[in-house]
């Protein structure tokens, strides 16, 4: 696939992604993922509570619970609950991803991950690249 069709792919998930991440009941930040295997779309995850908890994601000062699951281990989780794999898939994701679900991107054999917007910490990325995965930017989603 030539580079400039690979961009408006890459454009076209990463919108998709933005508006799974709406789903999310988080106040602080709604963050989506899909997981694109062969152009088709094999998982999907967005950043909220583990199932049978309640769907509010910060505590009262405003901070997110430490069990709120990332929409990308969301996405993971499902694909391993299912008769899928991620071996050679691509993650579009539209916040970079920390450096625990990084180590999840990893092992499940995704490798290519495209993301909207920069993590404050980047270690997660550097992870990544140190594993051999391609990690592309693309900011203007215009």
């Amino acid at each position: 696939m030539s580079e400039q069709k690979q961009l408006k792919y890459d454009i076209a998930y990463l919108r998709m992604a933005q508006v799974w991440g709406k789903l999310s009941h988080c106040q602080r930040k709604q963050v989506g993922a899909l997981i694109v295997k062969d152009r088709m779309i094999i998982s999907d995850g967005y950043n909220g509570t583990p199932t049978g908890f309640e769907n509010n994601c910060e505590d009262e000062e405003g901070y997110t619970k430490w069990y709120v699951l990332h929409a990308e281990a969301n996405a993971v989780l499902k694909v391993a609950a299912s008769t899928q794999s991620c071996q050679g898939a691509t993650l579009y994701i539209t916040l970079s991803p920390c450096k625990e679900c990084s180590k999840l991107i990893h092992q499940a054999g995704i490798v290519r991950v495209v993301y909207s917007k920069a993590y404050r910490e980047e270690s997660g990325i550097q992870f990544l690249k140190r594993a051999g995965i391609d990690t592309k930017l693309i900011e203007d989603l215009i």
